[in-house]
């Protein structure tokens, strides 16, 4: 294999990275170091190049596999930040200190190869000439409109340079863009290059034009060039980073709708759906994306009508199957979109099996990543929350027992998430009060009446509030005496009308009609609170000391008519 080509493969794929670099806008600190790298590491392999003389030099031979290798893994971190599905913060931040590391490992053993060959000697490191920071408006103007030329009348080589170059403006500066987007022809030109036999080409136009279409100023100057249907034509016959990139810019574009009947228009949404229903796997990282240009364009009635039609739900629930998460996630995503505020698509996914496979993904001896879990348990709330049968469905799947690991078990993240989904159960049906008590959900809720956070304690205070009312899981509820100490405990004596205090006195007031809790309320230290609430003219704790007193006068009574 002779060396020039990959080492010239490798400057494609680091250039690139660069370019997408700039369009990560989280962790950009960490961004800006591995840009750096990048941009020392690119400077260093051109320079590489340009010596060469044909030489099989194995050390080259193993850099260039290091950093393919390298780039590959920085480049999914990209697309993670890019999407927003990492699965958290502090390990997305470690994973980018791992590849900066790695990064350095590169850079480092290219510099020790230039000092054992000399091959700097003689300035052969590439320098593009471009406008000097500061520069007019017209000078800037004048260089832009050369790289026009060059796309225009250049070779494959010129073109290419033509666009790298133009990469390199328009990511450091947005002022170019507006100059790119202002100058005649540019975007026509640009959108041209997508129809390239030259896979280099088309993908670094594609690059330029994710950038672009990042600009909302813009989105309008890419769609009149007819950018759509070349973006369409480069998801069927283009190269993997040319579709990616496309699907990217479409992503944006679509966030209209007018540009998304555009898509229909071309048959984008059949490209579309044909990419995800791919059994080789060999694009398999392109589905997520996919699913998010889906996920903007079924919102039209129509649209959301020809997909059905097309078998995608038993598409994406045969995708959540799988075992790549980006392609999960953004199946799950996809279907929680088709399934909005339609009661007729959501009974199809529960019939094609959606409900089933989302409650599989939170079974807590599986090993499935947070940010999947977390993804499939809002789905099921959309699909199934607002249905007594489809809730009593999940209660047959196990549903109740995996929601309730989590919410003893999970760290803080988990525990958290599990928690405001069973409060929203409880307010589905009494069935799904009377089975969560049954399984021990109150116990756990009592834990979070002493949560710090003053929304988590009321929510706790308003999903017992709700299950008290189920007589059996008052009864329960009532022959704990902790329980019943913890609610007097946490009543506010200073403040018995606000929202929390209400939902406890609601509480207190339901099991209060348990002979075994109306002594424990009676007899507890804290009872002397509700007492002074009382006379200050809190209503619940009025009706509280009416209760009891009622009830004790029953009880005298009844003894004395039966002595």
């Amino acid at each position: 294999m002779e060396e020039e080509p990959n080492l010239s493969h490798t400057i494609e794929t680091v250039t690139s990275l660069i370019a997408l670099s700039h369009t990560v806008r989280v962790f950009s600190v960490k961004w800006q170091l591995i840009r750096k790298r990048l941009e020392e590491l690119n400077s260093g392999l051109i320079a590489l190049e340009n010596a060469l003389t044909g030489s099989h030099d194995q050390r080259i031979v193993e850099l260039v596999a290091l950093v393919h290798r390298t780039v590959d893994e920085c480049h999914n971190l990209g697309s993670l930040c890019i999407s927003g599905l990492y699965t958290g913060k502090l390990l997305m931040q470690s994973d980018l200190d791992k590849v900066i590391s790695k990064l350095d490992l590169v850079v480092s053993k290219l510099t020790g190869i230039y000092h054992t060959d000399g091959i700097l000697s003689g300035g052969l490191a590439l320098v593009v000439s471009r406008p000097p920071v500061g520069a007019t408006r017209d000078e800037m103007r004048f260089y832009v409109k050369d790289l026009l030329n060059r796309l225009k009348i250049g070779d494959c080589r010129m073109k290419k340079q033509a666009l790298v170059s133009l990469n390199e403006l328009i990511t450091e500066d947005e002022k170019y863009v507006k100059i790119v987007v202002d100058l005649d022809d540019f975007v026509l030109n640009l959108s041209s290059c997508l129809d390239s036999n030259d896979s280099s080409i088309q993908e670094e136009a594609a690059v330029v034009i994710g950038v672009i279409s990042g600009f909302d100023t813009y989105k309008s100057s890419l769609v009149l060039s007819g950018v759509i249907a070349q973006l369409v034509r480069t998801l069927e016959n283009g190269s993997y980073k040319a579709k990616e990139y496309s699907l990217y810019s479409l992503m944006r574009l679509t966030e209209n709708g007018e540009n998304a009947w555009a898509l229909s228009a071309h048959g984008g949404v059949s490209v579309l759906l044909s990419l995800c229903s791919r059994d080789d796997g060999l694009e398999l990282g392109l589905i997520g994306p996919c699913c998010w240009v889906l996920r903007n364009v079924v919102i039209i009635e129509e649209i959301k009508r020809f997909v059905i039609e097309d078998n995608a739900i038993s598409t994406f629930i045969k995708l959540i199957k799988g075992r790549d998460e980006l392609a999960q996630i953004g199946s799950i995503e996809f279907l929680k979109s088709l399934v909005f505020d339609d009661e007729c698509v959501r009974n199809l996914v529960i019939k094609e099996g959606g409900a089933r496979v989302l409650v599989q993904l939170l079974d807590p001896r599986s090993s499935f990543p947070f940010k999947l879990r977390e993804t499939a348990l809002r789905a099921i709330e959309i699909l199934c929350y607002c249905s007594v049968d489809c809730v009593n469905l999940l209660i047959s799947y196990g549903f109740l027992y995996h929601l309730l690991y989590f919410l003893r078990k999970g760290d803080v993240s988990t525990q958290e998430l599990a928690f405001k989904s069973a409060v929203k159960l409880c307010g589905t049906s009494e069935e799904a009060r009377k089975s969560m008590g049954d399984v021990g959900y109150m116990v756990e809720f009592v834990k979070f009446l002493e949560a710090k956070s003053y929304e988590i304690r009321e929510m706790a205070a308003e999903a017992l509030s709700s299950m008290v009312i189920v007589p059996k899981n008052r009864k329960k509820f009532s022959n704990n005496d902790y329980n019943i100490g913890i609610v007097l405990q946490l009543i506010d004596p200073k403040d018995g009308n606000s929202s929390n205090s209400k939902l406890l006195f609601s509480i207190l007031l339901s099991i209060s009609n348990c002979n075994h809790a109306r002594k424990v309320i009676s007899h507890s230290t804290y009872f002397k609170n509700i007492e002074k609430l009382a006379e200050t003219g809190v209503s619940d704790a009025k009706k509280i000391i009416r209760k009891l007193s009622t009830n004790r006068f029953k009880s005298l009574l009844n003894g004395i008519l039966h002595s």
